[in-house]
C-alpha cells in the first residue's frame, strides 16, 4: 500500500488536486467501515499526499452521514500525519467577506447526531482538546495564503451545526452573540476524530456567505454557495499546493502525542477485540516489549 504524510481532505466543490503525479487510487475497508471514497495517493511539488473527497465524488455524502471514522483511520493506515482539510462556511461577521478565507483556531459544537471518537465498548480515552487545531500547521497554511494573494485572515472561532438545513435568523443571531466568526457543518467531528489518531489538523474556511443574519444580503441558499465557491477552490488549491512543501517533518506539537496521558482504562481491563481493532491508534501505548 502506498504512504504519504500529509493529507487533503476535500471539501464541497474539490474532488481533486491538479498537479498530482504518480497517481495511485487507493481502496480501503477500515474496522468502521468504507471511507467517503476512493483515496487517491501521489505526488505534489514532490511531496507525497493523500487526497480525500469529504463528500464523495459528486456530493453524495450529507455533513452528518459523512463517515469520519472511517476517513481518518483510512488516512492514519496510509502513515498521514498532517491534514488540511478545506470546509465551506458562513461568516457571522461583517469584515469576514464572502470570497474570504479563515483559517480558524478553535470551534463551538453544535452537532447532535454523529459519532465524535474512536473510543469505548471499553477503552476510555479523554484527549485534551483546548486547542483544536495545530498551531504549527495553521501558520503554514496561513503563510501559504497570504503569498497566494488571498483575502485570508488567521484565527477565529468555527461553530458547527448538524444541517442539513441552514440556520434560523435566530440561531445566527445568536451564534454572532457568542462572538463565532463563521458557520459550517463539517469541521466536527472530524477535528476530534483527528486529534484521537494523533494526526495534525487545519482548516481552510472559505466563506461564501454571511449566513441569515446579514440585513443587505440576501439569505444563503446552495446557489449561493456554489457560485461563490469556484472561486474559493481556485484559491484553496494553490495554497495547498504552496503549503505541503513547507510543513515540518519532525513534529514538536501536543498533536502528535496526543494519547500519551488520555487513556484511562488499563490495557489488562480493555477487550480484546477491542484492543485489535484500535491497535493502530493505541498500540504504541498499550503494547508490552
Amino acid at each position: 500500500m502506498p504512504k504519504a504524510k500529509i493529507a487533503v481532505i476535500g471539501g464541497s466543490g474539490l474532488y481533486d488536486i491538479e498537479g498530482m503525479t504518480d497517481i495511485e487510487e487507493v481502496d480501503i475497508n477500515t474496522p468502521f467501515g468504507k471511507p467517503s471514497d476512493t483515496i487517491v495517493v501521489g505526488k505534489l511539488g514532490g511531496v507525497g499526499v493523500a487526497f480525500l473527497p469529504r463528500h464523495g465524488r459528486g456530493h453524495r455524502i450529507l455533513p452528518t452521514e459523512v463517515p469520519g471514522r472511517a476517513n481518518i483511520y483510512a488516512l492514519k493506515s496510509l502513515g498521514v500525519e498532517h491534514i488540511i482539510a478545506i470546509n465551506s462556511v458562513g461568516s457571522l461577521k461583517e469584515e469576514f467577506k464572502p470570497g474570504d478565507l479563515l483559517i480558524p483556531d478553535q470551534l463551538v459544537d453544535r452537532t447532535r447526531s454523529r459519532v465524535n471518537t474512536f473510543f469505548g465498548e471499553g477503552i476510555v480515552v479523554h484527549i485534551p482538546f483546548g486547542e483544536p487545531f495545530c498551531p504549527v500547521l495553521s501558520r503554514v497554511v496561513y503563510q501559504a495564503g497570504q503569498e497566494a494573494g488571498a483575502t485570508v485572515h488567521r484565527g477565529g472561532t468555527c461553530v458547527v451545526v448538524e444541517g442539513p438545513a441552514f440556520s434560523t435568523k435566530a440561531e445566527s443571531f445568536l451564534y454572532r452573540s457568542w462572538g463565532a466568526d463563521v458557520i459550517g457543518m463539517t469541521a466536527l467531528p472530524e477535528a476530534k476524530l483527528v486529534r484521537e489518531a494523533e494526526i495534525c489538523y487545519a482548516i481552510i474556511a472559505c466563506i461564501t456567505d454571511y449566513d441569515c443574519w446579514h440585513r443587505k444580503h440576501e439569505a444563503v441558499t446552495a446557489e449561493i454557495i456554489l457560485r461563490v465557491q469556484r472561486q474559493n477552490i481556485d484559491t484553496a488549491k494553490r495554497i495547498i499546493k504552496m503549503a505541503v512543501g513547507r510543513i515540518p517533518e519532525k513534529r514538536d506539537c501536543e498533536c502528535a502525542t496526543a494519547l500519551k496521558t488520555a487513556i484511562v482504562t488499563a490495557p489488562e481491563l480493555m477487550p480484546e477485540e477491542q484492543k485489535k481493532k484500535l491497535d493502530l491508534l493505541i498500540g504504541k501505548y498499550i503494547r508490552k516489549d
